[in-house]
């Protein structure tokens, strides 16, 4: 698969608006940990190979082990994940396929069990971002480095 175009200077305004927001959401008091496995999960949701490489490689720099990265995609059947990051995935699935699931209250509710507001807010926005960003990398079809 060919590169198309190179949307950061296609339209460097815009990106860096794109980059902004991703810095504001590393900034929102979520756990760096939780961020990289929700980028993760939507990644794998939306087959987004340059997004899967990056999040992989970030996770593992900031300590996260291989077993629960390789365990990302089955998070449902694993013991690897903690209660508030299953949520997270939950709340991640929903979002990602919104189409398909509505956002379901079991999964609004789990969520809310971990969550307060502002959080609940957060990570929906941290969530709508990395959406964002796949949408341009698999739309213009952005490579991993070889």
């Amino acid at each position: 698969m060919e590169a198309r175009i190179d949307f950061y200077t296609a339209s460097p305004e815009v990106m860096k608006a794109m980059i902004a927001l991703e810095g504001a959401v590393n900034k929102l008091g979520l756990e760096p940990s939780l961020l990289e496995l929700v980028k993760l999960r939507a990644s794998q949701i939306n087959g987004c190979a340059f997004c899967i490489d990056m999040h992989t490689a970030d996770a593992r720099k900031a300590g996260e082990t291989e077993r629960r990265l390789y365990g990302v995609t089955a998070w449902r059947e694993t013991p690897f994940f903690t209660a508030r990051e299953r949520a997270a995935l939950a709340w991640t699935e929903s979002l990602t396929l919104i189409a398909q699931t509505h956002v379901p209250d079991e999964d609004y509710n789990l969520v809310r069990a971990q969550f307060n507001d502002a959080e609940m807010v957060n990570l929906s926005l941290a969530i709508n971002t990395i959406n964002s960003w796949n949408r341009l990398a698999i739309a213009f079809r952005k490579m991993p480095a070889v």
